[in-house]
């Protein structure tokens, strides 16, 4: 449960340079978008194999 509240703030703490890239044609927040995504794309494999983990166990 602990890495899932991990996802939620690292999704929030994106918005920001989301919102800058796409409305305010930021470039600089687009590269701090895509570091952000593959930390997301991390994580969620991260929770992916401990449910999975999880779930063969029981």
């Amino acid at each position: 449960m602990k890495k899932f509240a991990e996802l939620k703030a690292l999704v929030s703490s994106i918005e920001s340079d989301v919102d800058k890239f796409y409305n305010k044609s930021n470039s600089a927040a687009g590269t701090r978008v895509r570091k952000g995504m593959q930390d997301l794309k991390n994580l969620a494999q991260s929770i992916r194999l401990e449910v999975q983990e999880t779930k063969n166990k029981a």
